[in-house]
This record gives structure tokens, sequence and C-alpha cells, in this order.
């Protein structure tokens, strides 16, 4: 044991990947892990375009080659023509978790209308989790805020790494004995 788990964090956006605009995305991800991590883990971060090729090429490398028990997104899951995240996940993905979709889109209707136009999705790749997470950094953290606590859980049960969280910042959720 004793090495660190590896989550992918993977900002997808044209203008960011060509640094016409600040990723807020992908730092809003690793602080709130930061924060809420009580494990060693440590970040595998990418900033791509929205490009359903190179976002399959990049979350099957972060799951088949770095290793990455978790892989999260943001970005590319609205209903614009270039939001391609979710397509490039199911092709990726061996299984589909359509309970986190329906998750987050739930979170996000507390907040804004428009959730109902988000397609995020998450599936399982081998040991990696894969979730596309909203794209703006406040509601990243209303999410995960909730999403997380089955996180852990799913990836013991795909034989990941044991994730651990601060109580104090997000309560992980195992059954009994697990």
């Amino acid at each position: 044991m004793g090495s660190s788990a590896k989550i992918g964090i993977v900002t997808v956006s044209d203008r960011a990947s060509r640094g016409e605009y600040e990723d807020l995305g992908g730092p809003a991800l690793q602080g709130w892990f930061e924060r809420a991590l009580s494990s060693d883990w440590e970040p595998v971060a990418r900033v791509i375009p929205d490009e359903q090729p190179v976002i399959e090429q990049t979350l099957r490398a972060l799951a088949d080659e770095d290793g990455c028990c978790l892989i999260v997104t943001t970005g590319g899951t609205g209903p614009a023509p270039r939001d391609v995240t979710p397509e490039a996940t199911e092709a990726v993905c061996e299984r589909m978790m359509p309970g986190f979709g329906e998750l987050m889109r739930q979170i996000s209707l507390k907040y804004v209308p428009t959730a109902i136009l988000s397609r995020q999705t998450a599936g399982i790749r081998g040991n990696s989790l894969i979730v596309n997470l909203p794209g703006k950094p406040s509601a990243i953290a209303e999410t995960l805020d909730e999403l997380f606590p089955a996180i852990p859980y799913c990836v013991d049960l795909i034989e990941g790494p044991r994730l651990e969280a601060h109580p104090e910042v997000v309560k992980v959720f195992r059954p009994k004995g697990k």
C-alpha cells in the first residue's frame, strides 16, 4: 500500500485549452479535493479542447495508463453543438452510472432552472469512475458536497484505492462494516 490515489481532473474548454480564457473549473475541482480528502491522493490535471476524439483519448489515458481511480471532468455538458463530453464519456465507459447525472441535475435545479439543460453523466472504465461535473466553480462545490459521499464506496466496489474524507467537510457513506 502506501501509494496515493490518483484523481484525474479534466477541463474541457476550447478557449481555456488555447489560453484565451483562464481555467477556473480545474483549479476549483482540485481545491475541493484538497479540502475534502484526508487520504493520500495526487491530481493528474489536463486542459483540453471540446473535441470528442481528444476527450476520449484523455479519459482512456487517465484510466488505463495513469491509473486514476476517479476522473472528474468540467465543461462540455450542455446542449451546444461543441458540448460533447457526455458522448466521449459514454464512448470510453464499459458501464454507465445514470444515478450520478440524475443527482447532479437535482442538486443544480435548487440553484438554476437551466439545470435541465445539463447532460452530465458518469460511468466506469476498468477500475476508474468517470464523472462529468458542472463547469462553474460554485456549481462544482455545490455538486461535490452532495455527490461525493457515494463516490468512495463506488471506487471500493470497482477495486480502486480507499478514499477517505474529512468528515467536517464531507461525510463519506459506506455500508456498515465496509
